[in-house]
């Protein structure tokens, strides 16, 4: 495997960062912080703590206060971002990011939810689940409630699991639909179950992040919450694998349409796949002999076919630059929408995600 090739992009990649939103607290610039973290745990190099810092201590008031940041949009992507705060509290000390992680926590105590008792994505997408929001929000939750709340609302976290597996989970494919709407009235929502009508690689890449992160955060004294996370993780990664392009090892956008034309290979995605692999191998989650070599594969196949050097710079390629469901009829869920979206370079939600995974395949062969 090329790690210097990997090693380099990374540290490139860093070194020419420019936020996002320059002021604004988003879930795109979290993605990339959480990758510095994950780096900085895998190597202790500074570098990555030094990033962080750089990056987010002057978004934090000594209040607690975070720039950029607004409540009342009820939207759960910021909170993605909100979990590196409990990482910076435990390196720095500083009290100012304990009192963000409660500005935080604010948001979640009063997120709107379905009547099924899940937090509505955000306030445009009223009574709607999306898989990307349990990656948000859920690791988020579950740290907060394993720290600070005597794990008072597990029941609460897995609850939401559990309703995603029985609204979401297509038994016959064996993959998620990328979101629901309890009030079947959106113009992507199927009539008869409300959800959307196509399996799109992205959100399931956050739905398997979202799995192995909570677990992550979990305490292992809960048992039956605990065990939940593993036997989700492990029926989801049978199911999508069973897509997997076999010289590749990579996954389509579309991912049970290999031969959809304009359909490509993804890169978010498949890192994310990888990442919930390697981790979960990490974390016992997964027996490692089964599945860590395929996530190994994947990570492997990224350096070689997804990083090329242009200029004397490299670029990390074939990425969906953005998918979303409405909240009106220009994002209609269809086949030709999926397809029709742009493919960036070197976005956030494939950079954060591929150190993510790197930190992980790093830690196990340490």
């Amino acid at each position: 495997m090329n790690t210097e090739k990997l090693n380099r992009y990374i540290k490139e990649y860093l070194m020419d960062y420019k936020r996002y939103r320059e002021k604004e607290w988003c879930y795109e610039d979290g993605c990339v912080y959480i990758g510095a973290k994950a780096m900085y745990e895998a190597t202790k190099d500074e570098f990555y703590i030094n990033f962080l810092i750089k990056n987010i201590d002057t978004f934090i008031a000594e209040d607690g206060e975070i720039q950029g940041y607004d409540l009342m949009t009820y939207n759960l992507d910021n909170m993605n971002a909100g979990k590196i705060l409990f990482f910076l509290y435990d390196h720095t000390g500083k009290e100012k990011y304990r009192k963000a992680i409660e500005t935080m926590m604010n948001q979640l105590k009063v997120q709107p939810r379905t009547e099924c008792g899940n937090f509505w994505h955000k306030k445009i997408y009223p009574n709607q689940i999306w898989l990307d929001g349990l990656y948000m929000a859920q690791p988020f939750y579950m740290e907060y409630e394993t720290r600070y709340n005597k794990q008072e609302n597990y029941a609460d976290i897995v609850k939401q699991f559990k309703n995603v597996r029985y609204l979401l989970y297509n038994e016959s494919k064996q993959l998620y639909y990328h979101a629901y709407d309890e009030t079947r009235t959106r113009i992507w929502a199927n009539p008869a179950n409300g959800c959307s009508p196509n399996f799109w690689l992205r959100s399931m890449g956050w739905y398997l992040m979202a799995l192995i992160d909570t677990y992550d955060k979990a305490s292992e004294q809960i048992y039956e919450h605990y065990r939940v996370f593993k036997d989700l993780l492990k029926e989801a990664l049978q199911g999508i694998l069973k897509y997997q392009d076999s010289s590749t090892k990579l996954f389509y956008q579309l991912i049970d349409l290999p031969e959809q034309e304009g359909n490509y290979l993804e890169t978010s995605g498949s890192i994310m796949i990888g990442y919930a692999l390697l981790k979960g191998s990490r974390l016992e989650a997964l027996l490692s002999e089964k599945y860590r070599y395929r996530g190994e594969e994947i990570l492997d196949s990224l350096i070689e076919n997804r990083i090329v050097e242009r200029d004397g710079k490299l670029h990390l390629t074939q990425i969906c630059a953005v998918a979303g469901l409405g909240p009106d009829k220009e994002r209609d869920g269809s086949i030709a929408y999926y397809l029709s979206e742009p493919i960036n370079e070197d976005d956030q939600k494939a950079a954060g995600p591929l150190m993510m995974l790197y930190s992980e395949y790093l830690k196990l062969n340490q």
